[in-house]
């Protein structure tokens, strides 16, 4: 089950990458281009913090985090059965931990590009990574609720 999550993290981590260059190769630094007006935008930002710019410019204990979190989970992962959701799970936590780590490193912050409103109100600006970390943990949830976690040896 490793080895496949790890290569489609690695499937999520290219594509992660490929869309931030873009993002930052075509965009300046707070510029939005609409795609569904009122409700969805592409909008370029830094963000030097974690989730929501929380933990704002401590880059250093967000990397040591990271790759802590990426060692206990591939750890993790030996306790639950082997399906193809959970594979999925995995995989997802990974590659959005990889894809952010990388900007991390390289720039000192994650380049945030996904900019959605809802009723007017704006969310904070995120990107693919941050969307696979969260549907990754979601899928990990329903794992555990469904039982699917066995002792581990």
């Amino acid at each position: 089950m490793k080895k496949k999550s790890l290569i489609i993290a690695t499937i999520i981590v290219i594509i992660d990458q490929v869309l931030k260059i873009v993002i930052d190769n075509i965009l300046s630094i707070n510029e939005s281009i609409q795609v569904i007006p009122d409700i969805f935008y592409i909008t370029k930002v830094y963000n030097t913090g974690a989730a929501w710019s929380m933990f704002e410019g401590s880059g250093v204990l967000l990397i040591i985090i990271a790759i802590v979190a990426f060692f206990l989970l591939l750890k993790y992962q030996n306790v639950f059965v082997e399906k193809k959701r959970n594979t999925l799970a995995f995989a997802l936590i990974y590659g959005g931990l990889v894809g952010n780590l990388i900007d991390r490193v390289i720039y000192g912050y994650v380049i945030d590009y996904l900019h959605i409103y809802i009723f007017g109100l704006s969310f904070p600006v995120f990107n693919l990574a941050d969307m696979a970390i969260v549907i990754g943990f979601l899928l990990v949830i329903i794992a555990i609720i469904k039982g699917e976690e066995h002792d581990s040896k």
